[in-house]
């Protein structure tokens, strides 16, 4: 299906970040919330848990990369370099929580997509994620190939003296938004058979209210017990900004 451009709205991903907040206790979607909340609570309780236990061992490792021109700058870079750890690892714990709950998370976008538009998609249930299951995992495998490359090359920043403690956290955070923007709303474009290609091109039309709501997830991912109910606050908020922006121009 070829792209066109999409009409040009005012709201803002920081409006769209908060409406999932609001759309999770929908009346008739909040079954659908039950299944990814369950494994984001799991997973990521469990994931923050370890990474927590491991800080201690790992920040100063960190600093004793730091050159010796650059000691007198500790005081600042010792907070850089605990949320980098903290960046890189809720991106990661994320992705994996992402990839097992991804036919739930459709689910719930499906279903959520259906109340807003008062034009319900069927119920396909179970059963029907069941059938739908390799074609969701492809596209997760496709979403980790456009992830992989990318994040190597900035994780090789890390290793870099000065850069590795200065700009590559910055640029780190702004790769982690703009993946948790495309991981999220590629539910609802996925759901309606949007290639990976098409999404992207319609995301970058708004890539700074897209940054925003990613950036804000990412946020909300590193902050203990909010962070375990992130994942569907993310994708409904995702799913309403695919209704008002994208959808009549993918769907006829």
């Amino acid at each position: 299906m070829s792209y066109t451009q999409p009409p040009s709205r005012s709201t803002s991903g920081i409006h769209y970040f908060a409406e999932g907040w609001r759309l999770i206790s929908r009346p008739g979607i909040k079954r659908y919330v039950v299944l990814p909340l369950l494994v984001n609570v799991l997973l990521m309780g469990s994931a923050f848990w370890w990474l927590f236990s491991r800080l201690g061992d790992w920040i100063p490792a960190m600093m004793s990369h730091v050159p010796d021109w650059l000691q007198w700058l500790s005081y600042l870079l010792w907070p850089l370099a605990v949320i980098s750890v903290l960046l890189v690892f809720s991106y990661l714990f994320s992705t994996i929580t992402n990839l097992i709950a991804a036919p739930f998370c459709g689910l719930l976008a499906e279903q959520l997509e259906g109340s807003l538009t008062g034009k319900p998609l069927p119920d396909t249930g179970l059963l029907g994620i069941a059938k739908d299951l390799p074609r969701i995992m492809a596209r997760e495998w496709r979403k980790l190939m456009y992830y992989l490359p990318r994040a190597l090359l900035l994780l090789a920043l890390y290793f870099v003296p000065g850069i590795g403690q200065t700009v590559a956290p910055v640029l780190w955070f702004l790769f982690s938004a703009w993946m948790l923007a495309i991981q999220y709303c590629d539910y609802p474009f996925d759901n309606h058979k949007v290639s990976f290609a098409d999404m992207r091109r319609a995301l970058r039309q708004h890539k700074t209210d897209n940054l925003q709501f990613g950036a804000l997830v990412s946020l909300f991912t590193m902050i203990p017990i909010l962070n375990l109910v992130i994942l569907p606050v993310a994708v409904c908020g995702a799913t309403a900004m695919w209704v008002d922006r994208y959808r009549s121009q993918f769907v006829r």
